[in-house]
């Protein structure tokens, strides 16, 4: 057995169909009185239909996140929470409105309750991410892990396929990562094998019929799962490879996580063996955990190529500069020294070639 290091995130998690219901019994747990409830402006009738369920206990809403938190965007909310005497923040929806929330809470303290209504896992995290000058700085503080979380499938009935597919893929790459980072342990590999798995069938499921309940309810416990993993573990290549192009490039998160990881995943497969055994497990196949995610994605109708998403090839030189230029921790280095190897990663990835 490894020696590890395993702390338990402070966070309650209310799990199931209809789990919306106990929001407010939630608001009274954290001793809230006045929640500011955030979310994106495309979300802004599920935000009103939080604030009209907690009546006189809404102080408002802030319907501006966006994708990559933009400081601009961060500090208006947090002035917004201010002058409206917020005592506590609810984040529904995605990753954006989540890193919003978490944002607010960085400088205030104000606690968070999310409601995911997509499967990025990022509501599982003290990790978080504010883009300024065109590069996103990311960190880890435990002010800004949110208090309660409640899981309700049937909030995510109506999310298009492709956020379905694309926001399962990020949450994949947090359990593929944390599966071989420098602080792994033997709990977060189980939550991380069975999280993988619990979403690579949820995909398929979904893709055939988007009102399916056991598909959406497997997606959402994968996404618990593996936002806990990456809420315990370090991040490697992949997710600095990610937080370049989203936060440089302005490319849409999910599908950025969703391209790069296979790729990310076939440079690391020869540095960390026993963990591309745990991801070919989990997606039941007969490939390699690179090819297996890459399939994944394309047949359930995901973009596979950074060309299909925005990104110039001009501007894959400088992507791979600043990926160097201030590296994670990777079982395979990629510092300046591999500066070439990380620029031929991009281009395979902005061509959308399958992994071997």
């Amino acid at each position: 057995m490894q020696n590890f290091v395993y702390n338990g995130q402070p966070s309650r998690v209310v799990f199931g169909a209809g789990s919306l219901v106990h929001l407010e019994r939630e608001i009274e747990l954290l001793g809230a009185k006045r929640a500011l409830v955030l979310s994106t402006p495309e979300q802004v009738q599920q935000a009103q239909m939080v604030a009209d369920r907690l009546g006189s206990r809404a102080a408002g809403i802030f319907a501006r996140a966006v994708m990559h938190v933009p400081i601009e965007t961060a500090r208006e909310a947090r002035e917004e929470a201010k002058r409206l005497g917020a005592d506590c923040a609810i984040a529904i929806g995605g990753g954006s409105t989540t890193g919003l929330g978490k944002a607010i809470a960085l400088e205030s303290g104000l606690p968070i309750l999310a409601i995911p209504t997509t499967y990025a896992g990022s509501e599982m995290t003290p990790i978080f991410g504010i883009t300024e000058g065109g590069l996103k700085k990311t960190g880890k503080d435990p002010r800004v892990l949110p208090r309660t979380v409640i899981y309700d499938p049937e909030l995510t009935l109506t999310l298009p396929l492709n956020m379905s597919v694309t926001s399962g893929m990020n949450a994949i790459a947090h359990a593929a990562e944390g599966l071989y980072a420098q602080d792994s342990n033997p709990v977060m590999d189980l939550m991380a094998e069975e999280g993988i798995r619990a979403i690579a069938q949820a995909i398929p499921a979904i893709r055939k019929r988007g009102d399916d309940m056991e598909g959406r309810s497997n997606a959402l416990y994968g996404a618990w799962l593996c936002g806990s993993v990456l809420g315990n573990v370090g991040m490697a290549l992949h997710h600095k490879l990610c937080h370049t192009l989203g936060g440089s490039f302005n490319l849409p998160h999910a599908e950025v996580h969703t391209v790069v990881l296979p790729q990310a995943i076939a440079f690391n497969a020869q540095a960390a063996s026993k963990a591309m055994q745990r991801i070919e497990r989990a997606l039941g196949g007969n490939v390699s955990a690179a090819a297996g995610l890459y399939d994944l994605a394309k047949e359930n109708g995901a973009p596979v190529a950074l060309r299909d998403i925005g990104m110039k090839e001009s501007d894959l030189d400088r992507a791979a500069d600043i990926a160097v230029s201030n590296p994670y921790w990777n079982p395979r280095p990629f510092g300046m020294a591999e500066r070439n190897e990380i620029r031929a990663l991009l281009q395979r990835a902005f061509e959308g070639i399958r992994p071997d």
